[in-house]
């Protein structure tokens, strides 16, 4: 890599793409089986909510061809 000819105030920042550590990370800790079966049930959960959602709204979704053909007395009094 080369270098800069100008000063940089931040000199460390510069150079800190060239250091490498000689420190391993600790390796992830592993989930216990309550927190597993807890992300299941909250998944499980808004999967349900989601659905419930839809066989609610259904009914206000749905076309009402029977209400379209009928006429008001207004309607027909003219």
């Amino acid at each position: 890599m080369f270098r800069r000819r100008e000063p940089v105030p931040f000199a460390f920042l510069a150079e800190a793409d060239r250091f490498r550590s000689n420190v391993a990370p600790p390796p992830p800790r592993r989930s216990s089986v309550g927190e597993v079966a807890g992300r299941w049930l909250l998944g499980l959960t808004i999967v349900a909510a989601l659905v419930g959602a839809l066989v609610v709204g259904m009914p206000a979704l749905t076309l009402d061809h029977s209400a379209q053909t009928q006429q008001s007395q207004a309607s027909q009094g003219r």
